[in-house]
């Protein structure tokens, strides 16, 4: 895998991790120039302990530090290889949330997922169905607003409300547990479907570095990889969609707030995706955060305060505009993954998060948790 920064990206202020197999254990790492350098210490053995700071940014810009290697060649290092110097996910203790429904045009999608009842077959006829009903009339609309309200009146007696029209446009966002802790891959890593799922694809996403007080500190990509005949059958089995082994791509790395990267940048942000199978099927896609109907700052105060803490702060994906609809193989039944794509997801300013699909039963088991974690910085007198 190539290098996952531009030129012009390495200007930013980077925070992540990566598995020194000479050590044999997770290190806090940063990149200067093109070097990648590890900035563990006592003060900060962790991810989690440099995001409570009161400057991220400050702090790991003038952190001593180790240099381990280029970013070329640990960029290009397997990941799950214990015996190599990989990148990992750039999270570590934060829980890792995610927000759905947050965008009209999948919004629409994942009503027709509930009305088909993950049945791909019948998908395209709903989605005429429905489109022709409410497709544009929801872009504009103030999520929790009067006008949103009396939009959602019409569609209950039209017969076309839905649960995830709700989050949708209701006063409440939809935010659930994507992963574990620690369970989340990073760059270059496997990412796992479901064995029981036929009709899946990726969701390219922003996420947010959210500090325990609720303070956003940064950001990088994410793939909130969704099985949608699963989801569809029954929103209760959410949980089975969603948080399964490596089903959770974060990554490259998060880039810090500071003066050359800030949240208006976030709010721009514009991020590519494109799937490449071993069929020689090629899928492009595409999400502008400029459309996304809840603000990201309105994201996070429905995720923490009073009525929910973080002590470690916490990882959250802000949905996806991107729904594919493109037939890949059966006419009407739209995309679906095969095992060995390619799923490259990128944005200007935040780099590229690449991953292979495959099975998650046989991706690598997680098996390094926070017990794990904390025995192997003690031993190596970090704790």
């Amino acid at each position: 895998m190539a290098s996952f920064l531009t030129e012009t990206e390495l200007a930013g202020t980077w925070l992540g991790r990566v598995w020194r197999s000479d050590i044999g254990g997770p290190c806090v790492v940063t990149v200067r120039g093109t070097d990648v350098v590890d900035i563990t210490s006592k003060t900060a053995p962790t991810v989690r302990d440099i995001c409570e700071m009161e400057n991220p940014s400050a702090y790991v810009q003038r952190a001593e530090g180790r240099v381990i290697g280029s970013l070329d060649e640990i960029a290009a290092a397997k990941p799950g290889a214990s015996d190599q110097t990989h990148f990992l996910s750039p999270c570590d203790l934060q829980a890792v949330k995610a927000c759905g429904v947050t965008f009209a045009k999948s919004m629409v999608e994942r009503v027709i997922e509930e009305r088909a009842a993950g049945d791909p077959a019948l998908a395209q006829s709903i989605r005429e169905k429905i489109g022709a009903a409410i497709g544009g009339s929801l872009e504009n609309i103030n999520p929790g607003s009067d006008e949103a309200e009396r939009l959602k009146q019409a569609l209950i007696k039209e017969g076309f409300w839905s649960q995830y029209l709700e989050v949708g446009i209701g006063p409440d966002a939809e935010v659930f547990s994507k992963a574990q802790v620690l369970s989340s891959v990073g760059t270059g890593a496997d990412i796992g479907l479901h064995p029981i799922s036929n009709w899946n694809n990726p969701e390219p996403e922003v996420v947010l570095a959210v500090s325990s007080t609720g303070r956003i500190l940064g950001a990088t990509l994410g793939n909130d990889v969704n099985l949608r005949d699963v989801e569809g059958r029954s929103a209760l089995l959410l949980s089975k969609a969603k948080d399964n082994n490596a089903s959770a791509a974060i990554g490259p790395m998060i880039r810090l707030f500071d003066e050359t990267f800030s949240m208006d940048d976030v709010r721009k942000a514009e991020l590519t995706l494109n799937v490449t199978g071993e069929d020689g099927f090629v899928l492009e896609g595409h999400s502008s955060m400029s459309e996304i109907s809840r603000d990201p700052e309105n994201l996070v105060k429905q995720t923490i305060g009073a009525h929910h803490q973080y002590p470690d702060g916490f990882m959250l994906y802000l949905g996806t505009l991107f729904a594919p609809t493109e037939d890949r193989d059966v006419p009407s039944e739209g995309f679906t993954h095969k095992l060995g794509d390619k799923v490259t997801i990128s944005a200007p300013g935040l780099g590229k998060l690449q991953n292979t699909v495959r099975l998650s039963t046989e991706c690598a088991p997680w098996t390094f948790g926070a017990s794990h974690l904390m025995r192997n910085l003690a031993k190596r007198g970090l704790l």
